[in-house]
């Protein structure tokens, strides 16, 4: 399969370069040791057999699929936000129940985003939303660090007592332009310096994870 004009790799080549990298990557995990074999895949952990089913990795093409990346983390974000407050699909793109089938609208990606029609069996259509129904314990809009709601009530008096005592500690001092220091960061709205007042560790953030799944009876 032939490559557009200035792209990185033929798909044909790429996905050859992929699948060496990856055998060479099981390949070393199994010499060190890291590797773990149960069940049925027992028989692996001998050398010659893993090296037997290395070599059949190679009898047959691997599909890679390779696209361009996102626009950015802007666009990223513009993306995933559309997702933070509603489930699945929006009331608006529901256009009837007739005859035990849902009809929506949907947009058309391959053609240009062109808005069409598409009727779903009413146990279908709800099949597809539980899909987008999250686990029992999970959240779309997690807050962390001073804004999370465990901690809320006491951290976010101590920052804006925080802020407070930094703006009183620091008197605007009249100063030429050309000996302003430039702040590292800057706010993206109002373009003014922006300040660490207090950091997280990795732990800290983790305070507002899920809970674990509960076990079976």
């Amino acid at each position: 399969m032939a490559a557009r004009r200035g792209f990185f790799l033929p798909v044909r080549v790429l996905s050859r370069v992929f699948r060496g990298k990856f055998v060479a990557g099981l390949r070393e995990l199994h010499t060190t040791g890291r590797l773990g074999f149960h069940g049925e895949l027992t028989p692996l952990a001998a050398p010659a057999t893993f090296a037997a089913m290395l070599q059949n990795l190679f009898r047959s093409d691997w599909v890679v699929y390779a696209k361009r990346p996102f626009g950015g983390a802007e666009h990223a974000l513009r993306y995933l936000g559309c997702y933070t407050h509603r489930v699945a699909i929006s009331n608006h793109r529901l256009v009837a129940l007739e005859h035990g089938e849902v009809v929506f609208r949907w947009r058309d990606s391959a053609h240009n985003n062109k808005k069409r029609l598409m009727r779903l069996a009413l146990d279908e259509f709800l099949r597809r939303f539980c899909l987008h129904v999250l686990p029992r314990g999970f959240v779309r809009i997690r807050h962390f660090g001073f804004f999370a709601h465990r901690r809320r009530a006491k951290l976010l008096p101590l920052c804006f007592a925080l802020l407070t005592a930094t703006a009183e500690s620091h008197p605007l001092i009249s100063t030429p332009a050309g000996n302003i220091p430039r702040p590292l960061w800057t706010c993206p709205q109002c373009g003014g310096p922006m300040a660490i007042v207090e950091r997280f560790t990795a732990a800290q953030a983790r305070l507002r994870a899920p809970p674990p799944p509960r076990q079976a009876p």
